[in-house]
């Protein structure tokens, strides 16, 4: 992007002092620049705000130290969206795991609820991850790559736990796990573009719970 972008008043703050990393802790600094990438994009609003210069200014270090792990900006973004998608993924399964292993449907909507409640609580964040502008195209041969469809396999070994168990289900795993993700994006999508007034994150876990419910025999 432009010269321009970088001199945007929410963008221009002091540089943070940082203590410079030790030999080998390369993948820790590139942890921290997608922090704060992340946290950049959803003060700003969209991924268009975001610069090379803007992040280095957050992190405490010089532009050139990103361009050594991100090789412009579409690939930082890229870095943003799929860190991300590994937080939610991981937040699921940790919401999996503090729930009662033989509750098997539980553990459906444990996940659910905890993708949902990342999604509300993260709006700039989740809507940057939805749009997906800058995820890589498949290279030839190979299948396309996204972390949406990851989290969709995850929430469809869920379901296939659940038959294994004796849990009848409406449809397949992978339909199953497809409309739950389809229609909680959409109830997220509706809590976000509501009035502030009536906002109540409830609902969506009522809906969650409701939603999982239906697909039950």
């Amino acid at each position: 992007m432009g010269g321009g972008l970088d001199a945007r008043p929410d963008q221009a703050q002091p540089a943070v002092q940082r203590t410079r990393n030790r030999w080998g802790d390369g993948e820790r600094l590139r942890f921290e620049i997608l922090d704060a990438a992340c946290e950049l994009v959803a003060e700003l609003g969209c991924e268009d705000a975001l610069t090379i210069r803007g992040v280095a200014r957050a992190v405490g270090i010089a532009p050139a130290s990103i361009y050594q792990h991100f090789q412009d900006k579409a690939a930082l973004v890229r870095g943003t969206i799929e860190h991300d998608y590994a937080r939610v993924s991981a937040a699921m399964l940790a919401a999996d795991e503090n729930t009662a292993a033989e509750d098997v449907v539980e553990r459906v909507r444990a996940q659910l609820h905890a993708y949902c409640q990342f999604a509300v609580d993260n709006p700039g964040h989740y809507r940057l991850m939805v749009t997906g502008r800058y995820l890589s195209a498949p290279e030839e041969g190979q299948r396309p790559y996204s972390p949406l469809a990851r989290i969709v396999e995850q929430g469809e070994a869920a379901f296939e736990r659940c038959q294994r168990a004796g849990v009848r289900l409406r449809v397949t795993p992978h339909r199953a796990a497809v409309i739950v993700f389809v229609a909680a994006h959409g109830r997220v999508a509706l809590y976000h573009g509501a009035d502030p007034a009536a906002k109540n994150s409830d609902d969506i876990a009522l809906f969650v719970d409701e939603l999982v419910s239906v697909l039950l025999d």
